[in-house]
């Protein structure tokens, strides 16, 4: 919106610095951050009491999370609340790719809201079925999908483009939007596993998010494509706004979610921020890649779909818990370890992200 202010600008005073996407950026970063810092404390205080007994606590999960019975969820609304209020305010609200990423954001932040509502009205931690929500995101992510594929250049339309052997171009054809489905709900439901630690989701998410960013900044200028030998897709640069945005509010949510959390994100947070990652990438153009930035949560996602397979195959276990950072707990490692080493793996994966804009 503050794009706009341009109008004012005679090319050479200090709204000029509005046209640049860079400058945005860092205004997104700033007033999410301070979104977070600012309404924090008060949402907190609404959700715990609101929600009296928290979050269902699992009873055969981990010994140690039944300390932490009575922490309030949904403060997924503290990072989608930041996010909405930057992009709005700082994007180019005439950029389709915008929309198509607040779509997504705001479709499965709704799914996550009601999972975590009946969650906690219930007291179970059995929320919305599982089937309902892998309903309405796939509608969601079909909407996305096609209307994504629609604002692609005509080369690139239907494609699925490969890192590394970048003069190769799939067709895909009318499987695009089911194979982008797939992207978007898959990385929704993958954030949404990895998000049983204090602070083990929402770092990661920041570095995909920042990762993504880059990626998207790089794809919407035709000189950086040039230079990189990447696909150009015009106008996915304003993509860094969003990103900035996620980067911010997730800081100021990682302050309130630091061990030991005074908030859960909950399903509100997760699957939003997920579905998120899933639309920049095929916004993009960098589906696979995205597989790459957001190893960790394929991994976690993997976990759990092997230990489910085997389990019903063989009746025994391949981890002691699903997903992997519960194994791990189960294992003996303190919280704070296993948070802070799958921070550091999801940042190693995040730079090998980032090389494959140049390689060849």
């Amino acid at each position: 919106m503050l794009y706009w202010l341009t109008a004012l600008s005679d090319g050479g005073d200090f709204f000029n610095l509005f046209r640049y996407i860079t400058f945005r950026a860092g205004g997104a970063f700033l007033t999410a951050l301070i979104f977070g810092f600012i309404f924090g404390p008060p949402l907190i205080n609404v959700l715990r009491r609101r929600q009296g007994k928290g979050q269902p606590i699992r009873d055969d999960g981990p010994e140690g999370h039944l300390a932490k019975a009575g922490t309030p969820t949904m403060g997924g609304l503290l990072i989608v609340g930041a996010l909405l209020t930057s992009t709005l305010l700082w994007a180019r609200l005439d950029n389709p790719f915008i929309w198509i990423v607040l779509f997504v954001t705001v479709g499965f932040a709704a799914i996550g809201f009601a999972d975590d509502y009946a969650k906690v009205k219930k007291q179970t931690t059995a929320g919305v079925s599982g089937r309902v929500r892998m309903l309405l995101g796939l509608l969601i992510s079909a909407i996305a999908s096609y209307w994504a594929a629609l604002y692609h250049p005509d080369v690139l339309q239907y494609q699925l483009a490969m890192p590394v052997f970048k003069d190769t171009l799939i067709n895909l054809g009318y499987l695009f939007v089911p194979f982008s489905m797939i992207v978007i709900v898959g990385a929704a439901n993958a954030v949404n596993l990895t998000d049983g630690l204090d602070g083990l989701a929402i770092m990661p998410v920041m570095i995909a998010a920042g990762t993504l960013g880059v990626i998207a900044y790089a794809v919407g200028r035709v000189d950086f494509t040039e230079y990189l030998d990447v696909h150009y897709v015009p106008g996915t640069g304003e993509i860094l706004i969003f990103t900035a945005g996620i980067f911010g509010g997730g800081l100021g949510f990682l302050w309130y979610n630091a061990p030991p959390a005074a908030v859960f994100m909950g399903d509100t947070g997760s699957l939003a921020l997920g579905g998120a990652l899933g639309a920049i990438a095929v916004s993009t153009k960098h589906e696979i890649v995205l597989a790459i930035v957001g190893g960790l949560f394929v991994v976690e996602a993997l976990s759990v779909i092997i230990q489910v397979l085997y389990f019903k195959r063989t009746g025994k276990r391949v981890f002691l818990m699903a997903p992997i950072h519960h194994h791990y707990e189960k294992k003996g490692w303190a919280e704070p370890q296993i948070v802070i080493r799958f921070w550091i793996i999801s940042l190693i994966l995040a730079l090998i992200g980032l090389a494959t804009l140049k390689l060849r």
